[in-house]
């Protein structure tokens, strides 16, 4: 009974602070991509590692050569949104009367043909579903000023985690246990991050290329929506695959441009997300489908999309640390795929 009220005290807590813990997660997860971006980078340079005084310098300046190529990576990511993605939104937006009008007739077509009675109000209005989405990302839009700040203050103070990590804990043996969870996090979210983030932009370069091939409008937009959508487990590919195919399916003179894209876009989506991508992660993501689809419903119903987007990472975290504790290791089995979990560190 008291952990029910605990829990409900906790799911309460999480939905009243979302207006400042959903910015906090967002920098936070910024933070990390950022760092890994640039852990990649000083890989990727040759340098030794610091013996002497010539070596540390050199080891300091390909650091901050690291950091200037990720700042730079992230600059041209932002770049190519505001010149390329954001003005397609823009002309979107204008010709959603016209996507609406079109949904209307072909949802009369159909109803004539099979003879059923047709009623308009039963056609989502996607005009208001899109001012919708678009007032929820201008309220995150709104609040990148507080991520920003976070971020600012998490580069700042960086340098002294490990000071703070060891003072919190003094004794040897749960330093290194600890150590050894926040290690594994790390390792398992790094390498979820780089193959989900692969996986997804050569889904949407793909979506793209064949969009284009088959002459779909927007291909630009339809392509940046796989990518993004991709990071939701399951939903993100119905949406999609189907926001294309529907507009394609009420904008083409015959079915044959929604049937290749339905076809095209499928195809990838169980190539890329069903076949590649488990592959490639191995045992990271040994989570259980239903309990990624509890958590993204969970994390959905109290953040939104920020909580559907970062269901998974948050699951694998949790995953991870159930399964070092005896008390917690029975819900660690039971979010496994196959009951294998990590082993306990003993020490």
């Amino acid at each position: 009974m008291n952990g029910l009220i605990l829990f409900a005290g906790l799911v309460f807590f999480l939905w009243i602070a979302r207006s400042i813990l959903i910015p906090l997660l967002i920098a936070a997860f910024l933070w990390y991509l950022m760092n890994a971006i640039s852990d990649y980078y000083r890989r990727a340079m040759p340098h030794k590692s610091p013996t002497d005084c010539r070596t540390k310098i050199w080891s300091r300046i390909f650091d901050w050569i690291a950091h200037i190529a990720t700042l730079a990576t992230v600059c041209l990511v932002v770049y190519l949104f505001a010149t390329q993605i954001r003005p397609m939104f823009s002309e979107l937006a204008m010709v959603l009367p016209t996507i609406q009008e079109k949904l209307v007739n072909f949802g009369t077509y159909l109803s004539e043909s099979i003879g059923i009675k047709f009623d308009t109000n039963m056609i989502p209005n996607i005009t208001k579903i899109a001012a919708n989405i678009g007032s929820s990302v201008a309220g995150i839009a709104a609040s990148f000023g507080m991520v920003l700040v976070y971020m600012t203050f998490m580069f700042v103070e960086q340098s002294t985690f490990n000071r703070k990590f060891s003072a919190m804990f003094p004794s040897k043996r749960q330093s290194k246990k600890m150590r050894y969870i926040l290690d594994s996090i790390d390792t398992n979210m790094k390498k979820y991050l780089f193959v989900k983030t692969s996986i997804s932009a050569i889904t949407g370069i793909a979506s793209f290329i064949w969009l284009q091939l088959i002459g779909v409008e927007f291909a630009g937009i339809w392509a940046f929506i796989v990518f993004i959508t991709s990071y939701i487990p399951t939903i993100g590919a119905i949406v999609a695959c189907t926001l294309p195919i529907l507009y394609s399916l009420v904008s083409a003179p015959t079915l044959q441009q929604p049937i290749l894209t339905a076809i095209g876009l499928i195809a990838m989506q169980i190539l890329f997300g069903n076949i590649i991508e488990p592959k490639l992660t191995g045992k990271t993501l040994n989570l259980s489908t239903l309990a990624i689809l509890i958590n993204l419903v969970f994390w959905g119903m109290i953040w939104g999309v920020a909580g559907m987007f970062f269901s998974v990472p948050m699951l694998v975290a949790i995953f991870i640390i159930c399964a070092q504790f005896d008390t917690t290791r029975p819900i660690a089995i039971l979010l496994s795929a196959d009951g294998n979990i990590p082993d306990k560190n003993e020490e």
